[in-house]
């Protein structure tokens, strides 16, 4: 069985990434297909794998601004030759969905959401206040074409996985397709409970607009604690002008340092709506509270209230409402290995075995064989 795994870049090691390197394990002789790939930017388990890119590889400034190609995305997908393999495995944000199965082969889509820049988050990324004229002008162009090519290329996977009941909800909405829920990898053994506390609060994000970093910044210019932000991306110089001595922005951290921060943080701050969300689970590994927006995937994660709860919510993308949130924290009575009991439910092997069973499932017998 020639299998491919269809990823949309490859960039840099976050949450889409690493249910990417599942599926290398599971199947270590398949070819990745990706719009592109940055070289050195990915776990040894990916790039020890055979690599190929669409024409974007090949075109100016793709290393850094490869989300201004979105635009050529989708020709860029469809370009791609899929006809000499048995089954496609997808996980997708954005194009990787489309890769198109020759007659008789089987494509499975690992769903992380339907492309959130032109549907659910578009005024995040293109609002008035979030782009400039020239983009907004040109996105009002191009999504409804996007819109179109996204609904029309669903029909290319034959099963849909939804990270979340969250995503299940918007494929129904868009694709008018049904999926499964396999929530991704939790590589809860990376970490252990803590009890440290070495008096700050801490951010694990990509920095781009709808992860809301900009309301966290905001509301410790006012809180005045200290805050520790990992992470980079296109919002990370407006974020640092808006900044106080306050809080410091770390860059991408090693998995050996991330794991010393999360030990050491108050709690971890979480102010967008994600699809999901491993960041939440990789802080309650560590023992450790979450303060987050209730709404998306972590409604699914974190438990605000009950006999053991694992964080705090607040309920309005709001300065006054986030303080109100971390000020609750002292109040809460936290166990943190009940907290580390509850993320060990999301855990990478219960992952890997959800996903290695659902593929041997849905399989004809005549690919396997």
């Amino acid at each position: 069985m020639k299998v491919a795994l269809v990823h949309d870049w490859l960039t840099g090691m976050r949450g889409g990434e690493k249910i990417l390197e599942v599926f290398c394990e599971l199947f270590p002789d398949a070819t990745i297909f990706a719009t592109i790939h940055n070289k050195g930017t990915m776990s040894p388990v990916i790039e020890r794998m055979k690599i190929k890119t669409s024409f974007i590889q090949d075109l100016p400034l793709k290393a850094t601004k490869y989300r201004n190609y979105l635009p050529l995305m989708p020709a860029a997908m469809d370009a791609l030759d899929f006809s000499e393999y048995d089954f496609i495995l997808s996980t997708s944000v954005a194009v990787a969905k489309a890769a198109k199965p020759r007659s008789g082969a089987m494509h499975i889509c690992y769903c992380n959401t339907p492309m959130r820049y032109i549907w659910d988050q578009y005024e995040e990324y293109f609002g008035n206040d979030r782009a400039g004229i020239v983009t907004r002008t040109a996105m009002s162009l191009i999504a409804p074409y996007l819109r179109r090519w996204d609904v029309r290329t669903c029909d290319r996977v034959h099963y849909f996985i939804a990270n979340s009941r969250n995503v299940a909800e918007r494929i129904s909405r868009i694709y008018h397709r049904t999926s499964d829920v396999i929530y991704p990898p939790v590589s809860t053994d990376a970490f252990t409970v803590s009890h440290k506390d070495d008096g700050y609060y801490l951010i694990v994000s990509a920095l781009v607009p709808y992860k809301r970093v900009d309301l966290a910044v905001e509301t410790f210019n006012r809180f005045g604690e200290r805050l520790l932000i990992v992470g980079s991306g296109p919002e990370m110089e407006k974020l640092k002008k808006m900044a106080k001595k306050n809080i410091e922005f770390l860059g991408w951290q090693s998995d050996e340092n991330l794991v010393k921060l999360y030990a050491g943080c108050l709690a971890l701050i979480f102010p967008g709506v994600e699809d999901f969300g491993i960041v939440p689970l990789e802080a309650m590994a560590s023992g450790k509270p979450v303060v987050a927006f209730a709404k998306g995937g972590a409604l699914e994660t974190v438990v605000g209230d009950g006999d053991i709860p694992t964080g705090v919510f607040f309920h309005r993308q709001m300065v006054e409402a986030l303080i109100e949130a971390i000020r609750a924290l002292p109040k809460m009575k936290f166990d943190p290995y009940a907290i580390r009991r509850h993320a060990e439910k999301f855990d990478r092997k219960e992952f890997k075995r959800q996903i290695a069973e659902y593929v041997m499932k849905q399989l004809p017998v005549s690919i396997c064989t």
